[in-house]
């Protein structure tokens, strides 16, 4: 049997097992063993490999801890105050909840650096109080669905952090680049929410109160501190992107427990209306005791068990493709069209398509050191190209048949994944739309980066 038969077989079978629902890390790793031994690659290789990924990777410490702090500030009660200040403020128009929650969805992810952990908690969060308030429960968990997708591009990301480790960029830089695209992306999948909610007559509207909004703004400071902490901190060069993650795990802790035992000496229920609250109760969150951190240390645990090892895999998978002769193939089909443009928009095409059947870290991993060199080649400036990709990878989460969002927001709201997708679509168009744009105006990523 020839070696492109077996790589046939060996595809056509780990196609197969992705279809019936295998986990991706296993349909890679399956691969991984039946394609190393045409890659005259032995399976001690594999396990080598395996370990070399981590061994020097201290950028890759930041993910764990990020993880862990976007479950510290659910846990704690800070995203359900960013979510209550989100509605004060957009709650007053049509399909204001809606919107506030795609905005709870931006703050959210300005901690935690996670698509999944922003669309499981906002979703968890919001929709109930979004079907109570005239809203389709399927467009409900639709807005959830998509909201995540800025949780990679909205400094914190995790992905970042893996592009900028395999591409030897500093992740500093591309954290700060984010921050314009992805508050672009926000903002246009309001205006598309404000759109169908308006045709639809959904969502029932509250007073816009100075009150409500200065108490929920109030009550909101810590989670406003944690997101000014990291950024200045990245930003000035105070914190590694690690350390940075290390300093916002520890204030989440402190935060936490100290925000519980002032509320039990006050004596104040959560469960008091937002007006009602004293001025001292807004300082303080719901918080946690020392007892809970251990489980909420193991629910992160559980997550970056499931990433890492997916990232491990990938570099041994995208050196078995380097080894098969995949990327050349690639590389010179992309060089082939010639020019800024041509090369840049096959580049994103590249990425759309394998974001609809792969998650974003085997995506990243497998082409980003295929592409990112070719755009550099035309031109492209490398961290605005790595805003580019990461755009394109971050629509794939809600992008069918892969489309990890709407399985996610599935989970948590309880709407099967194909009811999502009518819903979908419109936030997909207008992500994409910001896509476009980015890709064509360099300086929307490029603008707030020091002089370089």
């Amino acid at each position: 049997m020839s070696d492109g038969t077996w790589i046939t077989i060996v595809s056509l079978a780990a196609t197969f097992l992705f279809m019936m629902g295998t986990p991706v890390l296993l349909v890679i790793f399956y691969w991984v063993v039946g394609a190393s031994p045409v890659a005259d690659l032995g399976l001690d290789n594999t396990g080598s490999e395996l370990l070399n990924v981590f061994k020097d990777g201290f950028a890759l410490m930041a993910m764990p801890l990020f993880i862990l702090t976007g479950d510290l500030i659910n846990k704690s009660g800070i995203a359900k105050r960013l979510s209550d200040f989100a509605y004060a403020c957009l709650g007053w128009r049509r399909g204001g909840l809606a919107m506030a929650s795609l905005g709870a969805c931006g703050l959210f992810a300005a901690i935690s650096g996670s698509n999944s952990a922003t669309t499981a908690t906002i979703g968890s969060m919001l929709h109930p109080e979004m079907v109570k308030g005239g809203y389709d429960e399927r467009f409900s968990a639709a807005t959830a669905a998509a909201g995540g997708c800025v949780g990679i591009i909205i400094p914190p990301s995790i992905i970042f952090i893996v592009y900028g480790f395999l591409m030897n960029l500093p992740i500093s830089d591309l954290f700060i680049a984010g921050i314009i695209p992805g508050t672009l992306m926000v903002l246009a999948m309001m205006v598309a929410c404000f759109i169908v909610c308006t045709i639809n007559g959904w969502g029932f509207l509250i007073k816009l109160s100075f009150r409500r909004v200065v108490l929920t703004g109030i009550g909101a400071w810590l989670g406003f501190f944690a997101i000014g902490l990291v950024l200045w901190g990245i930003y000035t060069g105070k914190f590694s992107p690690t350390e940075a993650a290390g300093v916002t795990v520890g204030f989440c802790i402190i935060v936490g427990m100290l925000s519980f035992y002032a509320n039990k000496m006050m004596g104040d229920s959560t469960d008091t209306p937002i007006d009602e609250k004293t001025f001292a109760s807004q300082l303080v969150v719901e918080g946690f005791t020392l007892k809970e951190i251990p489980s909420i240390v193991v629910r992160s645990a559980q997550i970056s068990g499931i990433l890492a090892p997916l990232i491990a895999v990938s570099v041994v998978m995208q050196q078995i493709l380097s080894a098969l002769g995949a990327q050349e193939a690639i590389g010179q089909f992309v060089t082939s069209m010639g020019g800024y443009y041509p090369v840049l928009f096959t580049a994103m095409a590249m990425v759309f398509v394998a974001g609809m059947i792969l998650e974003s870290l085997p995506v990243t991993i497998i082409l980003a050191p295929i592409l990112a060199p070719i755009a550099q080649s035309v031109g492209v400036d490398p961290i605005h190209f790595s805003v580019i990709f990461l755009v394109g990878a971050s629509i794939g989460f809600i992008t069918p048949p892969y489309g990890l969002n709407l399985y996610v927001a599935s989970g948590v709201t309880g709407v099967p994944y194909f009811r999502l997708l009518r819903y979908s679509t419109m936030y997909l168009v207008a992500l994409i739309s910001v896509w476009i744009l980015v890709a064509l105006t360099p300086d929307l990523a490029l603008f707030l980066l020091p002089a370089r």
